[in-house]
């Protein structure tokens, strides 16, 4: 795969909803004549800053981990053929827009907490919609069904403003 084909990035954090944006994710790119690329982003706690050196080998483990067993989740011994993957290291709200320059769309879960707070995004998808040039799907889940439920968000980053569609 080129940087220049379309891709349809989706954010990978081992939600249940990351889990059901990589299943809605992989359905939506063939649409859009793209592929898919799971990326998942980590870093170490602030905490660990002039305590102790961090162990860097150990917080990318634990993400690679995390974005393997969320692909055999999503997708077990049948995952698309032309997806690829990523790791990388930073905050995943800025790193997931400049994930997302150039790309199809951008997939990312929220978790649901039911409720008024439920009715809102998180902080992640909040910064997507917020900042990326792409459009930006959100996947809300509450485990309550395999497909979750989903609102397309349009960037327009030039314009200052997002809007559901």
């Amino acid at each position: 795969m080129t940087d220049r084909e379309a891709k349809v990035i989706v954010g990978v954090d081992g939600s249940d909803a990351s889990v059901q944006a990589l299943r809605f994710a992989a359905q939506l790119a063939p649409a859009l004549g793209a592929h898919l690329h799971a990326v998942a982003c980590w870093d170490f706690p602030q905490m660990y800053a002039g305590y102790v050196p961090p162990d860097f080998e150990a917080f990318q483990a634990a993400a690679a981990k995390t974005l393997a067993e969320s692909l055999d989740k999503a997708f077990g011994p049948d995952a698309p053929q032309d997806m690829s993957k990523e790791l990388i290291r930073g905050p995943a709200p800025a790193k997931l827009v400049e994930a997302a320059a150039g790309a199809a769309m951008l997939v990312v879960g929220r978790r649901g907490h039911g409720g008024i707070r439920g009715m809102h995004l998180g902080s992640v998808s909040t910064a997507c919609v917020s900042h990326a040039e792409c459009p930006v799907l959100v996947i809300h889940s509450d485990g309550s069904s395999s497909q979750g439920t989903h609102r397309l968000w349009r960037g327009h980053k030039s314009k200052g403003e997002n809007t559901p569609t």
